[in-house]
């Protein structure tokens, strides 16, 4: 395997480790309710995840094999592809982001069967980019709806970066519901 493509897939298992340790700060009789009435409960996070990265997977499913009926060259670049800048910027949670209407979430969804379907995802991502392993991924650019233009390895970047960011939505949900839950145990 290249070196690019398992430092890309060694940093979306490293953000999926994250998100599930955030997931278990959630009870699991809580995390399909929503925390308050404007916002996402655990479980419609991880659909929204699951269905971002669906698309994502699917879209680098048809660039790749494009790319390889263009018969794109081999990847000779070995140089890190993890750009911390990007990756913190798309992770902060300072500045709130709405998502498309076609990536919010039902409010009936499980968040066993949201966890079920981000494995599956997942899946689609990383069969994707291991079908373009040897291929230059760097050369290969699609525009993103907020990045612009951005490279294959940046798109599989993004997906890791945008999972950091909801783990950290996730964690907020945690302490207000642990906040919540320890307001009303010392109202009773």
């Amino acid at each position: 395997m290249h070196p690019r493509i398992e430092e890309v897939l060694s940093y979306l298992d490293t953000e999926r480790t994250a998100l599930r340790a955030a997931v278990e700060l959630v009870p699991a009789p809580l995390r399909n309710q929503p925390p308050a009435a404007d916002r996402w409960s655990v479980a419609q996070v991880l659909q929204h995840l699951a269905s971002v990265e669906n698309k994502i997977g699917m879209a680098m499913t048809k660039w790749i094999a494009d790319a390889r009926a263009a018969e794109t060259g081999p990847e000779t670049e070995t140089s890190p592809v993890v750009n911390n800048l990007m990756v913190q910027a798309i992770a902060d949670r300072s500045k709130r982001r709405d998502a498309p209407e076609e990536f919010r979430p039902p409010g009936d969804v499980d968040a066993e069967s949201a966890w079920a379907a981000l494995e599956r995802s997942r899946k689609t991502l990383r069969d994707a980019l291991l079908a373009g392993d040897g291929l230059a991924l760097g050369e290969i650019k699609q525009p993103h709806p907020v990045l612009g233009p951005i490279d294959l390895y940046q798109w599989a970047l993004f997906e890791g970066s945008h999972e950091a960011r909801h783990a950290g939505q996730i964690r907020e949900i945690a302490t207000q519901m642990n906040a919540d839950s320890t307001t009303t145990a010392s109202a009773s």
